[in-house]
C-alpha cells in the first residue's frame, strides 16, 4: 500500500457517505407543517402514519402540493405535534379511514450500512500503521519477520545443460548431482549418499550461474537461488534468520537444490583481521549455513551449490567434506571449449558463409564464455548497423578488435605525435617478432583506443597454462620496446609507456618474488598475493633484495631491447612506414612489412628428469 491507495481510499468513503447522505435526504418523508397535515387530515387524504412521541410520519393516498414550492408534489410526510394541541387525532384519522401503524412507514439504512460508515475512518486509519508497519519492517532487514524464499520455476529459467559447453568436465559433476536427486535409489543401494554441497569456483564469466540455472533447468526437483548478499543485514541475527528460512524450505519439498551465489561474501575465514568478534552479522550467518548444512539435524535431500571467485577466503570449515563434498574449479575453455562456446551462442545469429568459428577462437585465448558471449552480440550489433542481413567475419573480427583493444576514437594528432606513436607501437612488434618463443603479433594500430593512442596485440599459437623465465623475459623486452624505440629514434620517454611499466613491474616481481626464478632469493615465495609481506614474516632485507633484483631484471631486458632495436633499425622503420600510410597493419602486413618470415612457435613441454 502506498500513497496513493490510500489517497483513493479516503475519496472512495467520501463519496459513499455523500452518496448515502443525499440518497436519504431524496428518499425521505417531506417536512410538512402541522396545519398541512391536519388539512389532509381533514380531505381524508391520510393513508397510513406512525407516531413515536410528538414525531408523525406518514403516507398520503393522493400526492399533494408542497406547501409553498410550485411545482413539488410529496406523498410521504413527516411533521411535529404541538404540545399545545388539544384535538382529538386519533378520532379524525380513523374518521377519515387512516392506518395508524407502530413501525416506520420509511425503511432505515440497514445495519451493515451504518456500520460500515461508522467504522469506515477506524479502518482506513488501521490500513495506513499496517502500512507503516511494513515499510518499517522492510526497512529493519526483516527482524521481526520477512518473506519466504520462493522457488524458481524452471519454465522461467529456460537453460538447460544443451547451452552449457566448454566445461565438460564440470558438467558432468553436476549432472551427477542432478542424477541423484531424480534417481536416488540407484544410489542408495550401493550405499552411496548425494554430496551436501558443490562449491563451483573460478574467474569471473567462466559460467559458474550459469551451470547453476542449467541445474534448475534440467532437474525434476524444486530449485531456491539466492545471492550470499541477500542474508547480509546491519542488524545482527538477520543473515541467520533468513539461512534458517532458505533451508526450512528446501527441506519442505525435499530433493531439492539450493545455490548460494557469491558465498564469499558471508563465507569468509573467521577470526582474521577484518572480522569484528563472535557476534559479527557476517559469522552469525556463516555459523548457521554451517549448522544447516551439517548439523544434528542434517539436511537430507537438500543440495547446496556455492560459486565464488575467491575460493582462497573461504572459511575451512566451510570447505571441508560433509559440508561442500565437492570442490569443482571452471577454468576458463580452451580451443575446443570456445568454439562449442561460440557455436551455442551463434545458434540464434544468422551467420555468412564466410564465417569461421575456429579460426576466430585460435585468436581468443584466454577469453572466458561471458567474453565470447559479448563478442558475438558485439558483432551482431555491428552487422545491424551496418545494415546486414547476416553477420561477416569482418564483423566478427572487427568486434575482436574492439573488445580486445577498444573502440576507436575520433581525435586529430599532431603529425609528430603520430610519428612517435608509431616508432612506439613498432618497437613493441618488432621486439614481438624478434624474440623466439614469443606470442606473434596479430595487429598494430596507430588508431587512438580507449587512452591509449596506438595498441600492438599478441597472442600466443595454442593456450598456455605454465610459463619459463626466457618467455617471460621475451613479454618483458617486448613490453618494453615502446619505451625503447622512443628512446632510440627520438632520445625522449614519454607517458606512453605507462601501462607498459606497470605490466612489467608486475611480472619482473611475480618471477622473483613468487616463482622462483631469480638465483639471489632462491626457491623463495617472499610476496604473497594479498598484503603486507611483513604480516607473513618476510624481513626488510629480504625485500630490498628483491627489489635489487626486480631492478636487475628490468635493466638488462631494457638494454636487451634497445640492442635489438638498433641492430635492426631497417625493420623498424619499414614497420613505421606502413602504419603512418595504413594506421592499422594485420599479422600477414606486419610481417611483410618487416620482411620477417613468419614461423609457428608451439609451446614444447619441458622435459622432466628422470
Amino acid at each position: 500500500m502506498r500513497w496513493p491507495t490510500i489517497a483513493v481510499g479516503l475519496v472512495g468513503y467520501l463519496l459513499l457517505f455523500g452518496v448515502l447522505t443525499i440518497q436519504d435526504q431524496l428518499a425521505g418523508p417531506q417536512p410538512v407543517p402541522y396545519t398541512e397535515f391536519k388539512n389532509q387530515v381533514a380531505n381524508k387524504n391520510v393513508g397510513a402514519l406512525f407516531a413515536r412521541g410528538n414525531s408523525i410520519q406518514g403516507e398520503l393516498k393522493k400526492a399533494a402540493a408542497v406547501p409553498d414550492e410550485q411545482g413539488r408534489t410529496y406523498q410521504q410526510f413527516s411533521t411535529e405535534r404541538p404540545t399545545f394541541a388539544t384535538d382529538d387525532l386519533l378520532a379524525e384519522l380513523t374518521g377519515g379511514a387512516a392506518t395508524v401503524r407502530a413501525t416506520p412507514l420509511v425503511a432505515q439504512r440497514g445495519f451493515l450500512a451504518n456500520l460500515l460508515i461508522s467504522f469506515a475512518p477506524m479502518l482506513l486509519l488501521v490500513a495506513f500503521y499496517v502500512w507503516m508497519f511494513k515499510r518499517q519492517q522492510g526497512a529493519m532487514g526483516g527482524l521481526l519477520g520477512g518473506g519466504k524464499k520462493k522457488r524458481v520455476d524452471p519454465e522461467t529459467v529456460r537453460v538447460t545443460f544443451d547451452d552449457v559447453a566448454g566445461i565438460d568436465e564440470v558438467e558432468a559433476e553436476i549432472n551427477e548431482v542432478v542424477d541423484f536427486l531424480k534417481s536416488p535409489e540407484k544410489y542408495r543401494r550401493l550405499g552411496a549418499r548425494a554430496p551436501k554441497g558443490v562449491l563451483l569456483a573460478g574467474a569471473p564469466g567462466t559460467g559458474k550461474t550459469l551451470l547453476a540455472r542449467a541445474t534448475a533447468g534440467e532437474a525434476n526437483v524444486p530449485f531456491f537461488s539466492a545471492s550470499a548478499s541477500e542474508f547480509i543485514e546491519m542488524i545482527v541475527g538477520v543473515g541467520a534468520s533468513r539461512v534458517r528460512e532458505l533451508f526450512t524450505e528446501a527441506r519442505k519439498v525435499a530433493p531439492a537444490i539450493i545455490f548460494i551465489d557469491e558465498i564469499d561474501t558471508i563465507g569468509r575465514a573467521r577470526g582474521g583481521a577484518r572480522a569484528l568478534g563472535g557476534h559479527d552479522e557476517r559469522e552469525q550467518t556463516l555459523n548457521q549455513i554451517l549448522t544447516e548444512m551439517d548439523g544434528f539435524s542434517g539436511h537430507e535431500g537438500v543440495v547446496v551449490l556455492a560459486a565464488t571467485n575467491r575460493p582462497d577466503v573461504l572459511d575451512p570449515a566451510l570447505m571441508r567434506p560433509g559440508r561442500f563434498d565437492r570442490q569443482i574449479i571452471v577454468h576458463p575453455p580452451d580451443h575446443k571449449g570456445r568454439v562449442e562456446i561460440l557455436r551455442v551462442h551463434t545458434r540464434k545469429v544468422p551467420l555468412a558463409a564466410d564465417v569461421n568459428l575456429e579460426q576466430l577462437a585460435n585468436s581468443t585465448p584466454g577469453m572466458t564464455g561471458a567474453d565470447l558471449a559479448n563478442l558475438v552480440n558485439e558483432a551482431a550489433l555491428l552487422a545491424a548497423r551496418r545494415t546486414q542481413d547476416a553477420v561477416q567475419q569482418r564483423d566478427l573480427t572487427d568486434a575482436l578488435e574492439k573488445v580486445q583493444l577498444g573502440t576507436a576514437r575520433n581525435v586529430v594528432i599532431p603529425e609528430a605525435e603520430r610519428r612517435r606513436t608509431a616508432y612506439h607501437e613498432a618497437g613493441h612488434a618488432l621486439l614481438g617478432m624478434l624474440q623466439p618463443g614469443a606470442d606473434p603479433v596479430r595487429k598494430v594500430s596507430i588508431i587512438p583506443r580507449g587512452r591509449a593512442l596506438g595498441v600492438t596485440l599478441s597472442t600466443p599459437e595454442s593456450d598456455r597454462y605454465g610459463f619459463d623465465a626466457n618467455y617471460l623475459r621475451g613479454r618483458i623486452i617486448g613490453a618494453l620496446g615502446g619505451m625503447a624505440a622512443e628512446q632510440e629514434v627520438f632520445n625522449i620517454v614519454t607517458t606512453g609507456a605507462e601501462s607498459d611499466l606497470e605490466m612489467v613491474t608486475r611480472i619482473a616481481r611475480s618471477m622473483v618474488g613468487r616463482w622462483g626464478m631469480s638465483e639471489r632469493i632462491g626457491t623463495l615465495s617472499v610476496l604473497p598475493a594479498e598484503g603486507d609481506p611483513r604480516m607473513f614474516g618476510i624481513s626488510n632485507g629480504l625485500l630490498d633484495a628483491v627489489d635489487e633484483e626486480v631492478r636487475r631484471i628490468t635493466d638488462e631486458c631494457y638494454a636487451e631491447a634497445r640492442r635489438l632495436l638498433r641492430d635492426n633499425r631497417d625493420k623498424l622503420d619499414a614497420i613505421v612506414i606502413q602504419l603512418l600510410l595504413r594506421e592499422s597493419l594485420d599479422e600477414q602486413e606486419i610481417y611483410a612489412a618487416a620482411g620477417i618470415t613468419r614461423t609457428v612457435n608451439k609451446p614444447s613441454p619441458t622435459p622432466i628428469p628422470a
